[in-house]
């Protein structure tokens, strides 16, 4: 198997970066490099690629326009090759929206060692690009809906509200992912901490772009905030999320140490910290991504007493980590993630019925 990438970015060094990068893997095989999307819309017809790279930022059409007719005309895997710039971040997201699959930020690479790292990230996107399951553009572009059928239901009790905790996971396909499910969810939720791999240049923007679609006030975890209901906390993109039990309450803390399972930071991280803390009083989620990242953690919170859902493979981006989940006994449903939402209120209100 040989993937067919058509690279499309207006800077020369760039294509020729990336044409390199791509070319080094047997696997890979760069069919074309086009300086604009007008001059890529002909070769995609004459060159039929497996995968697109796109930049933002281009002359003649810009690439979100592109994007955004390319997943309404010809649905393809695209990743999205970005500046690491607060803009850059807000219309990588926007892309992500509209139905890029990944992105990679322009390197930053100073020493040869970085240029590798980078290389292999690149090549990894491409090929997890390549097997992703797409979907239509109209399911993404449109913002989601805020639950309604909670309107109708008697809220949560203070007493679960400030009890329960809800710890979700999330690596490729997961800014959609979390989207949907934090939307789903009423005001009167208790705290949310969550991990989705991430840059640090991503995550202040994504926070904020969650806090204005959702009913949830959502941040960008500092460090030593308490976690209160109605509050979701984002684990910052430099940093491991846990949550540490203190007099006052629970509490976030973040831990710069090493990578764990090759991410910084880690869901299995925050999910050994909720097993520890919180015990049977929280619900874990695993949603859509690519590795084993949360398995293991999700599997100590079941054993602490959690109970924990994951994401189907037919609605996931890439069924990996809920896969892995599943697969060691870490779940106690599967659920398609337009369900995940009422899923977790449900078992909410049946520990408030049971005061539980």
């Amino acid at each position: 198997m040989t993937i067919k990438v058509l690279i499309v970015d207006d800077s020369a060094t760039m294509r020729v970066l990336l044409t390199d990068v791509l070319s080094e893997s047997p696997d890979i095989k760069v069919v074309g490099a086009a300086p604009d999307p007008i001059v890529a819309r002909e070769m995609i017809k004459t060159l039929n690629p497996d995968v697109l790279t796109l930049d933002v930022e281009m002359p003649r059409m810009d690439g979100l326009d592109f994007l955004g007719r390319l997943m309404r005309l010809r649905p393809m895997p695209v990743v999205m090759v970005s500046s690491s710039t607060e803009r850059g971040s807000e219309n990588t997201l926007q892309a992500l929206e509209l139905g890029a699959v990944d992105y990679v930020p322009k390197p930053r690479a100073d020493t040869p060692a970085q240029l590798r790292h980078y290389a292999e990230e690149v090549r990894e996107k491409v090929r997890v690009a390549y097997s992703a399951r797409l979907r239509p553009a109209s399911r993404l572009a449109a913002t989601a809906p805020r639950s309604v059928e909670h309107a109708t239901q008697p809220p949560l009790s203070t007493r679960i509200q400030e009890r329960q905790l809800i710890a979700i996971g999330a690596s490729t396909g997961g800014t959609e992912a979390l989207r949907a499910v934090l939307c789903s969810l009423p005001r009167e939720t208790p705290g949310v901490v969550m991990v989705q791999h991430m840059p640090d240049t991503f995550t202040g923007s994504f926070a904020k772009r969650l806090d204005s679609l959702s009913q949830l006030t959502v941040i960008e975890a500092k460090g030593g905030e308490r976690i209160q209901p109605g509050h979701a906390y984002l684990a910052p993109g430099h940093s491991h999320l846990r949550v540490r039990r203190t007099p006052a309450g629970l509490v976030t803390e973040l831990d710069a140490s090493a990578p764990v399972n090759r991410h910084r930071p880690s869901v299995d991280v925050l999910f050994d910290s909720v097993a520890e803390q919180v015990g049977a009083s929280a619900i874990g989620v695993m949603l859509t991504g690519m590795g084993k990242d949360g398995a293991r953690g999700m599997l100590a919170m079941k054993k602490a007493g959690a109970w924990n859902i994951g994401q189907d493979k037919e609605s996931c981006v890439v069924y990996g980590m809920p896969r892995e989940a599943a697969e060691i006994g870490a779940l106690d449903e599967v659920s398609t993630l337009n369900d995940i939402g009422s899923r977790i209120m449900a078992r909410l209100r049946i520990l408030d019925r049971g005061n539980g």
